[in-house]
């Protein structure tokens, strides 16, 4: 790391347990002081009357929740709003700002404090003369880029990244202009999150995506919340876990740490409930594994549900079960074989209190799963996956109202974007649609990932990258690593709307490419545009933007993407431009190649939009069998050896992704500290180390390798035993790029072997 991430700390570290319910009046508190900071006195107040409404409003920039399916004219949030006025403010980037700053001083800057600068305003070129970036214009830009691109010996070259936040429309373009130029090198921010609840699903069910909807949330017996921390990251979902308390549906929590939306919640849109300063709970039961232990309660669950079949012979859906799925009589046999003493050593949950969990799946008629990060992010994600599709199979919870898995999207879009093409391992059905509608031949050999990206950069194989939207230096694991990699490349592109650490560490030519937000008016030669978006639960809608852009020289992501493109590619048939003039062109091209995007134009606009259909919802499974498959893989051993500790990384309450708004964790009772390690009290006592002791943090990789981390501040906390949280990105520097799932490729954020001791 270079430089801090937050802003300097506004006083002394405090930790404080956090006992107020949820969003409530904290969370008005809040966003209150956050809009006077921005200065959006008038902006602020008129987004959160246009955001995520069905008749062109814009649809939240930040987590990728679905909109509530009755029009409700508040559906909002607190982080929401932030990461909105945060796009929204009235600071700019400039040609002087640029002028009177180097490359060099800005690299000592923090995270927060290049944000804080506000919107960049035209797009810059790097002078390595002078280390400063100055002006180009737009037509010198795209030749730049496109030039490097025409000269690269092979297509691949290049590397094509995407943040999760682009519109479906460019989506479609990007991976269009990828695969032009011949290469299926398209890292994208899935790789480092979800990419194990794809291919698990897609395995399993034959989709890689849930087959449930806020409709099914709003009918279910039981939710089960595994591995997410709904108050920050999809802090919408607490209404829908309100509701569910309210009409007696069983809530249960599986994570290392009791997060408050586990607890109980005040939902600011409910009038009557803040001013009586009256909380509902959303849950009924939290159970607390070791870092890494779900999958050894999940078995616990499936394992205790096939017990009580010798007392109930309801209590697994046999029916089901023959007609529909394949695997059963071995997954049986697996779940006999796997010991309680093993799943309660695994796990670190008594068999008591997981059996309590199994009485509330066996007593729902219909349940969800639904997980996060805290799931995927580990050398066993996929395993653990397909264990919550085990879990829901033996039930028969799949393919009815109220029931089935549904994974958490931490990104507006970052689904759309896999949807529309950004896949470095396209189907091949995919491809030759593309082909056939588009009239090219696009490349079949596999491309990189993020992980697979970072290494031939180093390697000198991937000479340019591109990033549409994001933060890459600062999201990718192996920090120093990463910025070794980004500096070995020829040139490196960011279409961004903030400064931020991904333009301070670039390769020998950068560009930084700014572009209109998801709140600004898109306007071309045919009028304002809109674009669409597909939220966690596959409903495609469309995203009118409501300001004046930020400045006169910003261009829209598919204009930035179609100037690229013309540049890289002057003899391409593709009508680029036309394209851009009206992005119903570009949605009438993409019903061609896309399934379930038949007659786009007309469906995105009806009020709410429409669901993509999934045939394994219909119980259609297109796997080779034409069946849902059980899977039988072995519990892994996820106990620290002695001494070490299982350490996962986490966001702090005040922060999206990576952009950090505060040096406090509300939720967590944090104030002005981010560099920290949360510990179980016995772990500390047993190493000499007291609240707020500096401490070092050492991570042992894969390879023997080791990476460290010093003078961070211990903070006791309500962990498992072995134990131990931190804030990412600070802490991606603990995760070597080796260390990465054999399974899904993803970065193992969630589970580092560190050891914690006392500063010396």
């Amino acid at each position: 790391m270079e430089a801090p991430v937050g802003p300097a700390p506004g006083g002394p570290p405090e930790s404080h347990p956090y006992h107020h319910p949820a969003a409530g009046w904290g969370a008005a508190k809040s966003v209150t002081k956050f809009l006077a900071r921005e200065g959006t006195y008038v902006d602020g107040p008129r987004a959160v009357l246009r955001m995520n409404h069905e008749d062109g409003g814009f649809d939240c920039p930040g987590c990728a929740w679905p909109d509530d399916l009755k029009g409700l004219r508040l559906d909002i949030c607190e982080n929401g709003i932030k990461h909105v006025t945060w796009e929204m403010t009235r600071k700019r980037v400039g040609r002087e700002f640029f002028a009177a700053h180097s490359v060099s001083e800005l690299s000592r800057w923090s995270d927060f404090a290049l944000e804080d600068q506000g919107r960049l305003t035209e797009p810059m070129v790097y002078d390595a003369a002078t280390d400063h970036y100055v002006p180009i214009s737009w037509k010198d830009a795209f030749e730049l880029a496109g030039r490097t691109l025409r000269e690269l010996d092979d297509p691949n070259q290049a590397s094509f990244y995407t943040s999760g936040r682009l519109g479906n429309e460019a989506t479609f373009l990007y991976q269009l202009m990828a695969r032009e130029l011949g290469t299926n090198n398209m890292p994208d921010c899935s790789n480092m999150c979800h990419e194990a609840s794809g291919r698990a699903l897609y395995t399993a069910l034959g989709t890689s995506k849930g087959t449930v909807d806020l409709k099914d949330w709003e009918t279910t017996d039981a939710l089960f919340i595994l591995g997410v921390n709904a108050a920050s990251n999809a802090p919408r979902m607490l209404t829908a876990l309100a509701e569910a308390y309210k009409r007696g549906a069983q809530i249960v929590h599986i994570n290392p740490l009791v997060e408050a939306a586990a607890t109980r919640t005040i939902i600011p849109h409910d009038f009557a409930d803040m001013a009586l300063f009256h909380s509902t709970r959303t849950s009924t039961l939290n159970l607390q594994p070791r870092i890494g232990g779900d999958m050894a309660l999940l078995r616990g669950l499936a394992k205790a549900v096939l017990e009580q079949e010798k007392t109930d012979p309801k209590a697994v859906d046999h029916e089901f079960i023959k007609r529909y799925t394949a695997g059963f009589e071995d997954y049986r046999a697996l779940c006999e074989a796997t010991t309680w003493e093993e799943i309660e050593r695994q796990s670190e949950v008594p068999r008591a209190d997981i059996l309590k969990a199994a009485r509330v799946y066996g007593d729902a008629d219909r349940s969800i799963v639904s997980w996060c990060l805290g799931v995927t992010q580990h050398e066993h994600g996929v395993d653990t996956v397909r264990e919550i599709v085990n879990l829901l199979l033996l039930r028969g919870n799949l393919g009815r109202e109220g029931a089935g898995p549904s994974p958490v999207r931490g990104h507006s879009n970052v689904q759309g974007n896999r949807t529309c093409g950004i896949n470095h391992r396209p189907d091949e059905s995919f491809l030759d649609r593309l082909g056939e509608v588009c009239g090219f031949e696009p490349p079949r050999a596999r491309g990189m990932d993020t992980v697979a990206t970072i290494e031939a950069m180093h390697r000198g194989e991937v000479k340019v990258f591109v990033a549409m939207g994001g933060n890459f230096a600062m999201a990718a694991p192996d920090t120093p690593y990463t910025f070794e990699g980004l500096r070995a490349c020829e040139l490196t592109v960011q279409v961004s709307t903030k400064l931020n650490r991904s333009h301070l560490v670039h390769g020998r030519q950068a560009l930084i490419l700014p572009c209109l937000g998801r709140t600004e008016k898109d306007h071309q030669r045919t009028g304002v545009q809109s674009t669409s978006v597909e939220d966690s639960m596959s409903m495609v809608h469309l995203s009118v933007g409501m300001k004046r852009p930020a400045s006169s020289h910003l261009l829209s992501e598919p204009a930035v993407i179609a100037g690229m493109a013309r540049a890289a590619l002057p003899d391409s048939a593709t009508p680029w431009e036309w394209y851009v003039e009206d992005y119903d062109r570009i949605r009438d091209t993409m019903a061609q190649v896309l399934d379930g995007f038949e007659d786009f134009n007309r469906r995105v606009r009806l009020p709410l939009g429409f669901r993509i259909r999934q045939p394994a919802r219909e119980l259609v499974f297109l796997t080779p069998s034409g069946r849902a498959e059980f899977s039988v893989a072995p519990l892994p051993d996820v106990i620290p050896a002695p001494g070490t500790l299982a350490l996962g990384t986490m966001r702090s309450h005040d922060q999206w992704n990576t952009t950090i708004y505060s040096d406090n964790d509300r939720y967590r009772g944090i104030r002005n500290l981010r560099t920290l390690v949360f510990m179980n009290t016995d772990d500390m006592r047993e190493r000499g180390i007291e609240q707020f002791d500096p401490v070092d943090i050492t991570s042992t990789a894969r390879d023997g390798s080791t990476r460290s981390l010093h003078g961070y501040l211990a903070v006791p906390y309500d962990i498992p035993r072995g134990c131990a949280a931190g804030y990412m990105p600070e802490m991606n520097v603990l995760c070597a790029i080796g260390d990465y799932s054999t399974q899904s490729d993803q970065p193992i954020m969630k589970h580092l072997k560190v050891t914690v001791d006392r500063a010396s």
